[in-house]
């Protein structure tokens, strides 16, 4: 059976490079740290020292603290880490995010994290990485996710505010503060009525600004900004506030209009299950179609399927003759606000990461992903 490279081991802590003497996307503290993004299921606080992509940058100081030692790379850069290459290359996922190529005596293992096709205007396209082992994720690894032209889900979305204003409605996106919320400010047609965002979204756009991106005007939504939103506005927020007070304050003559921008809007019934009015299924994470692709573009002899339908995708990519492996995690994929919250929560504690060993958890337990059907019955309401 295929398996990780002998100098790559799968530890508590996650993902090893002994050589190197760090740790890729690790799901505790540890001494080194390299990240493929900001998210906070691969972004891990308390880390001594963190290594990440120069877009990545503020975006990392604004979830875990201004004050972490980190150094940034600009993609394409080759960085000598103990015995190891290290070098970092467009994911496409949300800005700043990196597939982490190294280089260890010839041989290359590149990990995606997560990752996109679809050009998008707040982050940095997806560049195929020539590879000896690819670890790829797998969140929407399942031949059911095929996703539509992206300029023609913001269109519908723009039209269904416009139709929300005539009704004195106001609108209401549901959306990840970081990456998902960006890019659909991005393709928002501003001239159809004011925007505001969520304490979270605003504090992420200001390190999207801080980091080169031009977004359009917002404003921080709150009760100064409520009249100017109420019945005309486009509000977005994680849906951690969808039944709060704060967004009961911004309705209209005839209320609010929810909606939720999500590759789970695909999946049949998931709508209706978080009484939603409308499903906009946008995703910042590779279909089906792409993640074959993108697998394919690396020419990659061994692939490592982590995070989401990892079954489905080893075994069909072990029918088309790949050598193919499950690369367990203690993620499924983006779960949406309980993982991604408001306040840049990441995953924390004081203890020391344990020495590199097998991947178990600290019941002793292996580490493995849920199976399938769980995923689907869990994710269908997520946001990715």
């Amino acid at each position: 059976m295929p398996s990780l490279p002998s100098f790559i081991e799968l530890t508590p802590s996650g993902p090893f490079c002994r050589p190197g003497g760090f740790y890729v996307d690790p799901w505790r503290p540890v001494e080194k740290a390299v990240i493929t993004h900001a998210h906070s299921d691969h972004a891990t606080r308390g880390c001594g020292t963190y290594l990440a992509s120069t877009t990545c940058g503020p975006l990392l100081r604004a979830r875990l603290g201004s004050d972490i030692s980190l150094t940034t790379l600009r993609f394409g850069e080759q960085l000598a880490v103990g015995d190891v290459l290290v070098s970092l290359h467009p994911a496409g996922h949300v800005l700043g995010s990196a597939q982490i190529r190294i280089e260890y005596r010839g041989e290359v293992i590149v990990f995606s994290g997560d990752y996109k096709l679809d050009a998008d205007p707040t982050a940095e396209r997806f560049e195929p990485v020539k590879c000896h082992t690819f670890i790829s994720e797998s969140t929407f690894g399942l031949p059911i996710f095929q996703w539509q032209h992206p300029v023609e889900v913001f269109a519908r979305i723009n039209d269904w505010w416009r139709g929300n204003q005539r009704d004195g409605r106001t609108s209401v996106l549901f959306v990840y503060s970081l990456g998902k919320a960006q890019r659909v400010l991005a393709s928002l047609d501003p001239s159809i009525g004011p925007i505001g965002v969520h304490g979270s979204v605003h504090n992420m756009n200001k390190a999207y600004v801080e980091a080169g991106v031009g977004l359009p005007a917002s404003v921080h939504a709150n009760e100064i900004t409520a009249k100017e939103l109420r019945g005309a506005g486009m509000i977005l927020t994680p849906q951690t506030a969808g039944e709060s007070p704060w967004l009961r304050r911004f309705a209209g003559p005839d209320g609010l209009s929810l909606g939720n921008v999500s590759g789970w809007m695909q999946v049949r019934g998931a709508r209706r299950r978080q009484a939603l009015d409308r499903g906009f299924p946008v995703s910042d994470h590779a279909d089906w179609a792409g993640l074959n692709a993108a697998i394919a573009a690396t020419g990659a002899q061994r692939i490592g399927v982590t995070h989401g339908s990892t079954e489905v995708m080893t075994r069909w990519l072990r029918e088309k003759g790949v050598d193919a492996f499950v690369v367990p995690t203690r993620y499924v994929g983006e779960t949406g606000e309980a993982s991604e919250p408001d306040e840049a929560t990441a995953p924390s504690g004081d203890a020391p990461a344990k020495e590199p060993g097998a991947a178990f958890d600290d019941t002793g337990e292996p580490l493995t992903n849920q199976s399938d059907d769980a995923v689907s019955e869990t994710r269908a309401g997520g946001e990715s």
